[in-house]
């Protein structure tokens, strides 16, 4: 349904466009006529107010007459009208189902957030159409969180804070939807020199000569422990079972392990009907593309899943980290909201990793993680709020733009975004598209 806003905006549009014809003809400028267009192809393509005259005899006995030409005028010259090729675009909405009320229930594999969900759109060179696009935040969507941990040594205190983590999260995050799914995975970092002690005292006891903290689990880069699941016993279950490790560097692999827990899909259990959070807990900074050279990694990452049958990552001494760029695309495909939860001396560095990887927040943890549920009740409220449409693989030659009216009711031409929204409010927009002339 249109706004008042929306239809202010299209008619703004469309009077753009009446008026570039009109004044091409106030000014003695006819786009049709000027070329030396032979065929009706060629008529076409020149702009999209132009027709094309078929009829036989049309322009007999005249010296010069183009077919080529405005309706109106190869009409005031005999065309008649069954013989002028003028094809229209046009805008067919294929499918239109309506938005939902409520995510979760019966019917939450039917939940309808964005409509229309298919156009169909015919249109000429250099002409352009319009159609609304509404997105809605449904009430009670269902919810998959997967906590991603740093294993090494420094977050042993952290480890000891979250054992009863899946209990609690569960209980408040009921209250905000009654469909919620956690998962668990940890890391450390790539069991190799320069980034681990590879000494073979240190294989099976990388803390061995340690006087701290003497005895831990053998260095490794990403385990995949627990799938997500409605089970939250499970996870208190997984996490008492775990215990740190060691690395020599002070940056951790945690990239690889993101960009695993983003792709191993089917591994980790992300719901094609659900928001996907990946919650990536740390102390510490992560090693960047181009840092495995140390190590003599030269294969760039290649983006794709390597889980093995005891679900470790198994390329880890074998491909370099993967860069941002490649973190962003794949956590973009698979729908997946990455939440940073870092100490408050990382905080500007992962802040400034949130510009270059969209749909990405941070928050502050406490250098125990006692914070941690509300940290993530806090971000899972910021994600709800904003909505943000991206369009994916649209041929190059077509222009899309969009008009987002947000709760004010005023279109912003160029934005594609809102903000400050509450659960179940409805966003419009209207949608610009423009073929080039050819």
């Amino acid at each position: 349904m249109w706004t008042a806003g929306t239809r202010t905006w299209r008619a703004a549009l469309c009077c753009v466009v009446l008026l570039e014809v009109f004044l091409r003809v106030a000014r003695g400028l006819n786009v049709c006529t000027s070329g030396s267009t032979t065929s009706c192809e060629e008529c076409l393509l020149i702009h999209h107010s132009c027709a094309w005259c078929a009829q036989e005899d049309f322009g007999r006995g005249r010296t010069m007459t183009s077919r080529c030409d405005f309706i109106q005028n190869l009409q005031k010259r005999g065309c008649d009208v069954q013989f002028i090729e003028f094809p229209r675009s046009s805008i067919s909405v294929l499918q239109n189902i309506p938005l939902s009320a409520k995510g979760s229930g019966s019917t939450q594999y039917d939940v309808i957030q964005i409509t229309p969900q298919k156009v169909s759109l015919s249109l000429r060179p250099g002409d352009q159409m319009w159609f609304e696009v509404q997105v809605r935040q449904v009430e009670d969507y269902p919810v998959d969180l997967y906590y991603l941990m740093d294993l090494s040594l420094s977050m042993k205190d952290d480890l000891d804070t979250i054992r009863n983590l899946g209990t609690k999260l569960a209980h408040e995050m009921g209250k905000l939807t009654s469909n919620f799914r956690l998962g668990f995975g940890s890391f450390v970092d790539k069991n190799m020199s320069p980034f681990s002690y590879t000494a073979p005292k240190y294989q099976e006891n990388p803390c061995n000569g340690y006087k701290l903290f003497p005895n831990c689990v053998p260095t490794f880069g990403f385990r995949h422990i627990l799938s997500l699941t409605d089970k939250v016993d499970r996870f208190n279950e997984e996490v008492q079972k775990q215990m740190v490790s060691r690395n020599r560097d002070a940056p951790e692999g945690g990239f690889d392990a993101i960009l695993q827990a983003a792709v191993c899909k089917e591994r980790i259990g992300w719901r094609k009907e659900a928001y996907h959070l990946l919650v990536f807990a740390t102390d510490d900074v992560p090693h960047l593309a181009l840092d495995g050279r140390l190590g003599g990694l030269v294969q760039p990452h290649d983006g794709a899943c390597h889980l093995n049958e005891q679900n470790e990552y198994s390329a880890s001494t074998k491909m370099d980290y993967p860069s941002l760029g490649l973190l962003g695309e794949k956590l973009a495909e698979n729908n997946i909201y990455l939440i940073f939860a870092v100490t408050k001396r990382l905080y500007v560095i992962y802040k400034n990793f949130t510009a270059l990887i969209p749909g990405t927040t941070v928050e502050i943890l406490d250098q125990d993680s006692k914070n941690v549920i509300q940290l993530i009740i806090t971000a899972y409220n910021n994600i709800r709020s904003k909505v943000e449409l991206t369009v994916w693989d649209h041929p190059e030659d077509i222009s899309l733009s969009f008009a987002a009216t947000c709760q004010d009711g005023q279109p912003l031409a160029g934005l594609r975004k809102c903000a400050d929204l509450q659960i179940g409010d409805t966003v419009s927009l209207p949608a610009s598209v423009h073929t080039p002339t050819i």
